[in-house]
């Protein structure tokens, strides 16, 4: 299941993001999206996790709790258009 996760800290690592997430199960991938031009991140990115059940306990358990500085929000990702 892919998970979006908004509101982060722009000081804040991929590895720190996977670290967060890897507290409820299985982490496949961790990506901050950041600006193309200036490299600096645009505060949100995205988990993907190999349990739809471990997915969905992060984003009960995430949401809403300080991770570096800032109240996180985590939802389900919507698929791309």
């Amino acid at each position: 299941m892919n998970v979006y996760v908004g509101n982060l800290s722009y000081d804040l690592s991929e590895e720190d993001l996977k670290s967060a997430f890897e507290e409820y199960g299985e982490v496949t991938s961790a990506k901050i999206v950041s600006d193309r031009y200036s490299g600096r991140s645009k505060g949100f990115g995205f988990i993907e996790m190999t349990s739809d059940d471990e997915a969905k306990a992060a984003i009960e358990g995430l949401t809403g709790k300080e991770l570096a500085g800032r109240a996180i929000v985590v939802n389900e990702a919507r698929p791309r258009r």
